[in-house]
């Protein structure tokens, strides 16, 4: 029975790793700052993450599929631009969906060069982040962008707004979560996109339309892409033309936290969801701490390690591996 109890909790820390890293960092934050725990700060927390959280989502569909995707900090910028130029020429009923077509269409040509001419997604995202940079500074002339009537407009909702208490972004973002869970979990589609990610040749060779799977895991991170813009536009009614430079570093971090893979073919959606969180609470209690914030860079970069390190750990059974 002992042994069976011993397997038992073996098993779990083997396959929840890097949510009992997350549970640590969480009590040892709180138990250095009792403020850490307060409902306010970490109400604030998720809701900071919840833009990061937004595209991470989506970048975990394209990592499971064994691809990258590094343009989603500058494909952030052009779609926070773009709608808040749109909202005061267009309205923003009109605005939002212009928004979306635009950024799904910056997607599509992305999943069409990785999916459809099998370009490497590492060169072809990175010359995107250049080029959609480039656009953006085009599109707005260099300029950054401000909604002229901030009080008269119902765009703010999206990043400002409450329902039943609870920040807006927030319930954005958990519910994307849970959809996109839903889809890759319980879908054919979902099992198509481990299956190219695990091993490509194999699933073309069962049938699988290896090309078509990748183009609409570009599509996914693109929609999310654009979800996150309309929070960032939404939640100052103005923004910076570079507001999203830098961010595609934080979104694959957060994706590999929550244990996917590079190479494709293994990760969950709820995973990245926790990845995010431990780098926000991470930030956050560093901040809590008194930390100065070019120190923060490091000590965050040594949390990052030890987690994925434990999470590693834990399902190959050792702290070192068996190579060394």
């Amino acid at each position: 029975m002992a042994e069976l109890t011993k397997k038992g909790i073996g098993g779990f820390i083997a396959r929840h790793g890097i949510l009992v890293a997350f549970v640590l960092f969480m009590v040892g934050f709180a138990l250095a700052n009792p403020r850490f725990i307060a409902i306010e700060n970490i109400s604030g927390v998720i809701r900071s993450s919840a833009i990061i959280g937004v595209m991470a989502l989506g970048v975990t569909f394209v990592v499971i599929g064994g691809n990258l995707d590094l343009s989603v900090g500058s494909m952030m910028s052009f779609s926070t631009i773009v709608v808040l130029d749109l909202h005061d020429k267009l309205g923003p009923t009109l605005a939002i969906p212009a928004m979306f077509a635009m950024t799904l269409a910056l997607g599509a040509f992305i999943g069409f060069l990785v999916g459809y001419l099998k370009l490497n997604s590492l060169i072809v995202t990175l010359g995107m982040l250049s080029a959609i940079h480039g656009l953006t500074l085009t599109y707005s002339g260099g300029k950054n962008m401000d909604i002229d009537d901030k009080q008269g407009t119902w765009f703010s909702i999206f990043g400002q707004g409450n329902v039943a208490g609870i920040p807006v972004p927030i319930l954005m973002f958990a519910l994307l979560a849970v959809v996109l869970t839903l889809l890759l979990s319980k879908t054919p589609f979902g099992r198509k996109v481990y299956a190219v990610g695990g091993n490509g040749t194999a699933a073309t060779f069962s049938g699988i339309p290896r090309a078509r799977v990748v183009f609409m895991t570009y599509m996914i991170s693109a929609f999310c892409v654009a979800t996150a813009g309309l929070i960032q536009a939404s939640r100052s009614l103005g923004s910076q033309n570079t507001v999203g430079q830098g961010l595609e570093l934080e979104v694959l971090a957060a994706v590999i936290l929550g244990g996917a893979s590079l190479l494709g073919g293994s990760g969950t959606v709820f995973k990245t969801v926790i990845g995010v969180l431990i780098l926000g609470f991470i930030q956050n209690g560093l901040l809590l701490m008194g930390l100065a914030f070019y120190a923060q860079y490091v000590v965050t970069w040594v949390i990052i390690i030890l987690a994925v390190w434990l999470d590693i750990a834990a399902k190959r059974g050792r702290l070192w591996s068996p190579i060394a």
